[in-house]
């Protein structure tokens, strides 16, 4: 499971520090988030939700679906 929470950061001009201190992690918690080392809890999806303004299952996608999702839109 693939997630773009570090792409949301760079268009919002977010440090990793900044978006960690606004959903009340620590800067190393965030960084394993994006670099998906481990998945966060339901209450921080809903909190990057909220502050990126998407629903929480935009967050994050299944690298099969995106890649089929590639593919039916190449055909």
């Amino acid at each position: 499971m693939r997630n773009i929470i570090k792409v949301l950061r760079a268009q919002n001009n977010l440090t990793q520090e900044e978006l960690a201190q606004k959903i009340g992690i620590s800067r190393q918690a965030l960084s394993n988030i994006e670099n998906n080392k481990v998945q966060p809890s339901g209450k921080v999806v809903i909190k990057i939700a909220n502050i990126f303004g998407i629903p929480a299952e935009q967050i994050f996608f299944e690298d099969d679906v995106m890649h089929a999702e590639h593919k039916t839109e190449t055909v």
